[in-house]
């Protein structure tokens, strides 16, 4: 576990580097495709996203609830590429990111939408929000640069507190072996079983995943409903691994 001055130096770091990143050219190191955009080009990336991500996956992001009546998170906003297009799907929208210049351009980018809300968080946790509730929460090619499992994590967990039961965190994250130390680029790499296990300490239930082993691994968290079928598939699973652990530790011990 890191310690907590390491970790305040970490999230130091990563503010740093990804305010910097954004004064050079927010919009290329968002979308790395071109290092010049125009709005047009930038904003329908943004919207082809939301079509492969959003708008085909309609039934497990709504659970037929009326889209303009869901309040949706995205963490990692970034230059506000896909938080346009998530504000036309959803009636209202709040957005974070750990950069103060990325937050100053989105927020002047989308200024024209009324129903949109962005905040700079700290990089860890979603505390600047207060006790907001949502119906949704997504984040794309942002955990991907995290460079550590804690900080990830502690997203999980913020966003399961947060999160109303039976509803859905959809995010990618890097898959991706890599030789090289993570940095706040090219972030941890993670694997089916720890994806797998992290749902499990989160207390959250993982349905699918996608892009096992690439850059653009693909999951889909959904916080359990009490009374579900698979809420109790869910605990029966959390409850093996913690009997797996002690007799690992009883073996050791005898």
């Amino acid at each position: 576990m890191m310690a907590e001055g390491d970790l305040g130096a970490l999230l130091e770091q990563m503010q740093r580097d990804w305010d910097a990143r954004a004064k050079e050219n927010a919009r290329f190191y968002v979308d790395t495709k071109k290092r010049e955009w125009t709005d047009a080009e930038f904003f329908k990336s943004g919207e082809e996203t939301a079509v492969q991500e959003i708008l085909t996956d309609i039934t497990n992001i709504c659970h037929g609830k009326n889209p303009k009546r869901m309040r949706v998170l995205e963490i990692g906003c970034g230059a506000g590429r896909v938080t346009r297009p998530l504000a036309r799907i959803f009636g209202e929208v709040y957005a974070v990111d750990i950069s103060r210049e990325m937050v100053r351009q989105a927020r002047a980018a989308l200024a024209d939408l009324q129903n949109v809300h962005i905040f700079q968080n700290n990089g860890k946790d979603l505390e600047v929000l207060g006790d907001q509730r949502f119906d949704f929460v997504f984040s794309s090619i942002v955990f991907q640069h995290i460079p550590s499992r804690e900080v990830i994590e502690s997203y999980v967990r913020a966003v399961r507190r947060r999160l109303r039961r039976g509803c859905l965190f959809k995010f990618q994250v890097q898959g991706e072996p890599h030789d090289s130390a993570a940095d706040t680029w090219v972030g941890v790499a993670l694997s089916l079983r720890d994806v797998r296990e992290m749902a499990i300490r989160c207390d959250f239930e993982m349905r699918y995943s996608y892009g096992e082993g690439t850059q653009y691994f693909w999951l889909w968290y959904f916080r359990p409903r009490l009374t579900s079928r698979a809420w109790w598939q869910h605990r029966r699973y959390k409850l093996h691994l913690v009997r797996r652990r002690w007799r690992r530790v009883i073996g050791r011990l005898s």
